[in-house]
């Protein structure tokens, strides 16, 4: 497999079409399967920058826009949907093409991490109570009397994480979501060439301030309360730009979206095995052609 992760707005979906192109014309029948956390949601097409309809028309892409926006959506439950499309596309003689920004979710497409037990409903049920009537801030004190090391990741105003934690305390599971060691390691499912994409931090930005600027034109901030209405789950309402349109604030937005770009070269530079492409200045085609 080829498995293609960068930056957003670093072009990856592009250069992954112009890539598919080339592949075909040596005999192969290559696929996209999205590894983004929140481009699998229908509904947020706009705001999570799903390929153009020209693109998927080039490329068919899997995993995009196939969970209801009102569906939580752990990394777990992506692992399994994203290992029975790679699987069922190589037994096809496909050649799957894995393309994202989410670093967890590109290494939970590739190899096969250890995920922690649900806790019974009686459990969460009881602490999401507890959240709602201490507020986070009280729990992430309890957190921190309990599980300090665990704590001191968590920032007091997540919510989601702090009642998750005091869950898998409870049931005598608390661990670090996936083991370092499973994150950073060279291991993976099948034989893949894992590249990353990066760009100067110059172009890289005025192309995040120019895709903003691009869907709020396009009408992003309309989807997003569409998404609302229709029940958007906590885990959709996370999607980067979701609260920041909301409150019309753009600004934000390109800010947010920039330290985004900034913690996924991060860990771009932490995959093992990993080759670097710098795309600055550089179309789909030229990058495709070095990659081939």
């Amino acid at each position: 497999m080829i498995a293609l992760f960068g930056p957003t707005g670093v072009g990856k979906t592009a250069i992954a079409c112009s890539l598919a192109e080339r592949l075909r014309a040596t005999g192969e029948r290559p696929v996209a399967v999205s590894a983004d956390a929140f481009q699998i949601y229908a509904g947020l097409e706009l705001l999570t920058a799903w390929p153009s309809r020209e693109q998927r028309a080039r490329l068919h892409h899997e995993l995009i826009g196939c969970i209801p926006v009102s569906e939580s959506l752990s990394v777990a439950r992506y692992a399994a949907l994203a290992h029975t499309r790679i699987d069922a596309l190589l037994a096809q003689g496909s050649s799957p093409i894995v393309v994202g920004g989410t670093g967890l979710y590109l290494r939970a497409a590739l190899t096969e991490l250890s995920f922690r037990p649900a806790a019974p409903a009686a459990v969460r049920a009881r602490w999401t109570a507890y959240a709602d009537a201490l507020g986070p801030a009280a729990l992430h004190a309890l957190l921190e009397d309990r599980a300090p090391a665990t704590a001191a990741t968590i920032a007091p105003t997540d919510r989601q994480r702090i009642v998750r934690s005091l869950e898998l305390d409870e049931i005598g599971e608390l661990r670090a979501p996936v083991q370092r060691s499973q994150l950073w390691s060279a291991d993976v499912r099948r034989p893949t060439r894992l590249i990353g994409l990066v760009m100067e931090r110059d172009e890289l930005y005025a192309r995040i301030d120019a895709r903003v600027d691009g869907i709020v034109a396009a009408g992003a901030r309309a989807e997003v309360e569409a998404a609302l209405c229709c029940g958007a789950s906590a885990t959709a309402r996370k999607a980067l730009g979701f609260r920041e349109l909301l409150e019309d604030d753009i600004d934000g937005l390109k800010r947010r979206t920039r330290n985004y770009a900034r913690r996924q070269l991060t860990w771009m530079r932490k995959l093992a095995d990993v080759e670097l492409i710098d795309v600055t200045g550089r179309g789909p085609d030229d990058v495709a052609a070095a990659l081939q």
